[in-house]
């Protein structure tokens, strides 16, 4: 078995769609990014990857690639298990954390976890979600910028 820990942060602007763990929220702000900017999805992407010794995900999916301009995060994520699975390794669990002023998450917790789910393979009560603030502390305090920390468990297939 392995673990592995992924992070990310992405500012929020205006007039960007906001997805989180593979669910959109209703805003009219959203993270700045090449892809749909999932701050969570990235951070989880990151945790599988280097729970496999394998490099990040912009390795894997460069922001200067046109094809990921705008690409859903979630299809990344299963090219992530796909990659995964071709080395002899399949996730156990994920456990994640977002840290945002805004939006409100927890009411959205179920959704995401059940969009990761669908994406990784795992069942709901394998994926935990929390959401926390920043107590008004820095650009994520500020509600500028929203960041998730996550980490995963593999095993060999």
């Amino acid at each position: 078995m392995r673990i592995g820990h992924g992070y990310d942060i992405h500012r929020l602007v205006p007039g960007r769609p906001m997805v989180l763990g593979g669910v959109r929220f209703e805003t009219d702000y959203g993270l700045d990014g090449h892809s749909d900017a999932d701050c969570l999805t990235h951070a989880i992407c990151d945790a599988l990857l280097g729970a496999a010794g394998l490099p990040d995900i912009g390795h894997f999916f460069p922001n200067t690639d046109p094809a990921y301009r705008s690409i859903d995060s979630q299809i990344l994520l299963v090219r992530v298990i796909g990659e995964l699975r071709n080395r002899g390794w399949s996730p156990v669990n994920i456990d994640a954390t977002v840290i945002a002023e805004r939006p409100r998450i927890l009411p959205r917790l179920a959704e995401m976890k059940t969009a990761l789910a669908r994406s990784t393979g795992l069942p709901t009560e394998a994926i935990g979600v929390k959401a926390t603030t920043n107590e008004g502390i820095d650009e994520i305090g500020r509600g500028l910028a929203i960041a998730a920390h996550a980490v995963a468990l593999l095993q060999r297939i």
